[in-house]
């Protein structure tokens, strides 16, 4: 049974409604969010050339590195690998001092993916190694879950 002080607070619509939390609820809070683990590595020969063409293409502060997966390809869905701003709804990473871009979204598809350089005779690019794709393309661009 609610005492008459109690039922005057609950009448009161403009009464606010206070949440009181520990004392470092903020501060692991804050570092939770500043330090977000990235669902996706890169490899030392990946970071080398990622490195390279950020100095090649004199990009700014506000540039990261763009990792993501869209429809289409042989299989289905397709890597986005390039050099972009943060948008709406992208979470922000950081590997070894490079900024990484991923919409909130793609983390399910790209989630244990291993992005690796390769510079050899036989093959010369970036390769996607992702434990989530049940079967890839010849080429390795588009995979399928």
């Amino acid at each position: 049974m609610l005492t008459d002080g109690q039922k005057a607070m609950y009448q009161n619509k403009s009464e606010q409604f206070h949440v009181y939390l520990p004392q470092d609820f903020k501060r692991n809070m804050s570092t939770e969010i500043a330090n977000l683990t990235a669902p996706v590595t890169l490899t030392d020969g990946a970071k080398k050339e990622i490195k390279k063409l950020i100095q090649q293409q004199e990009l700014g502060s506000d540039y990261g590195l763009r990792l993501g997966v869209e429809g289409g390809g042989c299989a289905g869905m397709n890597y986005i690998l390039g050099f972009d701003q943060k948008k709406e709804g992208d979470q922000e990473y950081s590997i070894d001092e490079i900024t990484v871009f991923m919409h909130k979204a793609h983390g399910l598809y790209l989630a244990g993916m291993e992005v690796d350089f390769k510079d050899g005779l036989n093959a010369r690019g970036f390769t996607f190694s992702n434990p989530n794709a049940s079967s890839t393309c010849g080429c390795g661009t588009s995979f399928s879950v």
